[in-house]
């Protein structure tokens, strides 16, 4: 019981993590550099595994349900949870936009006959509506083998690709676009909204919830270099904004897998902050959770505003900064103010606080500048 509860936390993680974020990087490394993305994977990973703990420190320190809003409101008062009301609906919304985007191209190039993309996104919400449904239960099941699919899918796509790497693909380095991977990459490592559900699916073995979020986000920093080493190495500069275009359908594959799962878990995740910090109905829940993403995507389809990678990218630093700033103060005040004795607990100081948050802050300056 205990090794299931902690591989269905730890695949939980693992399938919020990876949706559209993995179908950018390639294209943003073949631009930057391979080394370069490297870079910002490894960093940012740790920066992200760190911050991880932090938010999952401050659940455990806390009684009671609540998702990021609530726990922003108890320890940051009324400004931190409209901050952090803010972040996570600006990057939940982001990430369900590009979901949408992403699965349309996909499954578009799949299926056979030229259907619009249009329809087979709609289709996708249609499903992925009745699946939210299910509720914990169904999310349990859909991620562990949501996951197992994507980790398998990668494993063939490099093992099958890999004598076709050219490694002069990978040496290359464009210092002008240094910094084009970090929205892009933050984008793919955020998982925050799903800690909160983590420490309810693993309960009453929390004391796993450390090892769960380090494995969780471990996964997808091994699978993400992997998956970008193959499609630079092999295509070079020649990737496609969606990198599952670039090969053939089979590989389109992954796209579905990895964006179901996540669009899924992140669903539950924005049903969870309506119900539970915000008091709303039913009624006002589903407005915001189903109908309002697929008007969103309506609106941004037909008057083409944005690219998938852009979505990414302005996503990522927005919501992924802001959010990472009001974790790490978050956690600072729930160590003096918690009213519940934590399974694990990690050291933290103004001066990691600072460091960290300055990296968020000028990696979003250097994203609209650059």
């Amino acid at each position: 019981m205990v090794n299931k509860k902690f591989w269905a936390t730890s695949f939980t993680l693992t399938g919020t993590i990876i949706g559209a974020g993995i179908l950018g990087l390639p294209y943003v490394f073949s631009k930057s550099g391979f080394l370069v993305g490297l870079f910002w994977i490894l960093f940012l990973g740790f920066i992200m595994i760190l911050t991880n703990l932090f938010l999952a420190e401050t659940i455990l320190r806390t009684k009671g349900t609540h998702q990021l809003t609530g726990y922003a409101e108890k320890y940051l008062g009324k400004t931190g949870k409209k901050l952090m009301f803010f972040a996570m609906v600006f990057g939940i919304y982001s990430a369900l936009l590009a979901y949408l985007v992403g699965e349309g191209s996909s499954l578009s190039q799949l299926l056979p006959g030229n259907i619009n993309p249009l329809y087979l996104a709609i289709s996708f919400w249609l499903l992925m509506t009745l699946l939210l449904h299910y509720g914990l239960n169904g999310l349990k099941k859909i991620e562990t083998w949501g996951v197992i699919a994507i980790i398998t899918i990668i494993l063939g796509i490099f093992i099958y690709f890999i004598p076709q790497v050219q490694p002069s693909n990978l040496t290359t380095i464009n210092k002008s676009n240094f910094f084009l991977p970090f929205g892009v990459t933050l984008f793919a490592l955020l998982g925050f909204t799903s800690i909160p559900e983590l420490a309810r699916e693993i309960s009453p073995t929390k004391k796993l919830l450390k090892k769960s979020i380090i494995l969780g986000t471990a996964i997808p920093i091994i699978l993400y270099i992997l998956f970008s080493l193959i499609f630079v190495g092999v295509l070079g500069n020649n990737v496609e904004q969606v990198a599952t275009l670039s090969f053939g359908n089979i590989i389109n594959l992954l796209g579905m897998f990895t964006m179901l799962t996540s669009y899924f878990v992140l669903s539950f995740s924005l049903e969870d902050m309506f119900h539970f910090d915000l008091k709303k109905s039913k009624q006002t829940t589903f407005f915001w959770v189903s109908l309002f993403p697929l008007a969103l995507y309506l609106i941004t389809t037909n008057f083409k505003f944005t690219s998938f990678i852009n979505i990414l990218s302005v996503g990522g630093v927005v919501s992924g900064s802001l959010t990472g700033i009001l974790i790490l103060l978050m956690h600072q005040k729930a160590r003096k103010k918690g009213n519940r004795k934590p399974e694990f607990k990690l050291k933290n100081s103004w001066l990691i606080i600072t460091i960290i948050s300055l990296i968020f802050i000028l990696g979003t300056i250097c994203e609209f500048l650059l």
